[in-house]
């Protein structure tokens, strides 16, 4: 119970929970994501962290993708409603989150299910029996909706139904255990109480802290752009963890990390009476969190270009190229779209305004500038991307 409870904020309840582990029988613990956006972050992995541990204790991990609520969106933490996925870009998103996944679990322990196999399969009549198992003062207690009703901001009828069908997914699974970050207390709740309406015995609930984004603030978002991606390339996720701030070097060792609890205590000392600079721990952090979801070699490789690439200011030596000779638009915008330097126009033309593209170290702010014939160049976006252009 130690080893299990060290870290969650809400364990609803701890005697339910000491009974399932006491019952000796292979548990299901659930964790639900909506393929909302093609990749996942190092947020998501707080709880994917656990959940190893009681794989490793022998319990079937359920892996819910999200594909049907991901239609309706989460109307978590927002103060408005969300805009609805299509089902194309949710099925884009759904195929690469198996894979991201498995950097931290065991493919082979691990069962994978998507909540449209059942959901979609409900009819109108088992919509009603549903909504008739939830009260809509009950629902008006969670925190974003009371405050958008108290606002008299609009609230649309089917975002009701998004608590419901997270919480109907523990039913149709017979979940013993469901996890999730705080945010989503209220939902895991309401697979309680459903579970309960439908005969069952209700899930325990355990929730992880919700991990601040590299900014130090708000939450770990890739609609923030204030995350760290699992898709990340070694050089990028260590040049994002060299940027966080010093506060938040201690949370990311014990959130993120199984360095043990007693060396992170030796560093709130050395931090505190300043005989070590901050900078030489989040560079430990960094080298960390690359080799767990890299290699060890490849956290040395993004340690030696961040020194190379950032404190000399100098390029890079293994920098990416692009022949645009056959491109028939040969302007800074089209050139960087098509090195992928950033994922949309929209992402790029930000960086020019930002004054964060450089073209052989002189800042570029037009984006629609045409390279001159036959000259080679090195565009630099932002503070870790490299683009060396040939004909």
């Amino acid at each position: 119970m130690e080893s299990i409870n060290k870290g969650f904020v809400d364990v609803i309840n701890e005697e339910d929970l000491k009974e399932l582990l006491l019952s000796k029988r292979k548990l299901k613990v659930k964790w639900g994501a909506d393929p909302s956006a093609p990749d996942l972050h190092l947020g998501h992995t707080v709880v994917l962290r656990k959940l190893k541990i009681f794989q490793d204790m022998g319990h079937e991990i359920i892996f819910l993708i999200g594909d049907f609520t991901a239609m309706i969106g989460d109307p978590t933490g927002k103060s408005k409603t969300r805009k609805e996925l299509s089902e194309e870009d949710v099925k884009r998103n759904a195929e690469t989150y198996q894979d991201q996944v498995f950097k931290v679990l065991d493919r082979s322990k691990t069962t994978v299910v998507y909540n449209s196999s059942w959901l979609s399969k409900l009819t109108a009549k088992d919509m009603v029996k549903l909504t008739a198992k939830y009260n809509v003062a009950r629902m008006l207690e969670r925190d974003d909706f009371n405050k958008r009703f108290t606002n008299n901001v609009s609230i649309s009828i089917h975002e009701f139904l998004y608590p419901l069908l997270q919480g109907y997914d523990s039913v149709a699974l017979e979940a013993d255990i469901e996890m999730g970050g705080t945010d989503q207390k209220f939902n895991l709740l309401v697979g309680r109480h459903l579970q309960k309406e439908y005969g069952q015995k209700p899930q325990v609930v355990l929730t992880m802290p919700i991990l601040e984004g590299l900014d130090g603030v708000q939450k770990m978002s890739k609609s923030l752009g204030n995350h760290v991606g699992l898709t990340d390339s070694p050089n990028e996720m260590f040049g994002k963890l060299m940027s966080i701030p010093d506060e938040l070097i201690v949370r990311y060792f014990e959130l993120l990390t199984d360095v043990p609890a007693s060396k992170i205590e030796d560093m709130k000392k050395q931090m505190k009476d300043g005989s070590v600079n901050p900078r030489d721990f989040k560079v430990d952090l960094g080298k960390t969190i690359v080799s767990i979801y890299h290699s060890k070699e490849d956290a040395d490789k993004a340690e030696e270009y961040f020194i190379t690439a950032f404190r000399q200011k100098d390029i890079p030596d293994d920098i990416p190229e692009l022949n645009i000779s056959k491109l028939e638009e040969k302007t800074l915008m089209n050139i960087m779209k098509v090195a992928e330097i950033a994922p949309s126009s929209k992402e790029i033309k930000r960086l020019f305004e930002q004054g964060a593209v450089s073209l052989d170290g002189e800042k570029a702010t037009d984006p629609f500038f045409v390279l001159e014939k036959d000259k080679e160049v090195v565009i630099k976006a932002g503070k870790r991307k490299f683009l060396k252009v040939l004909w």
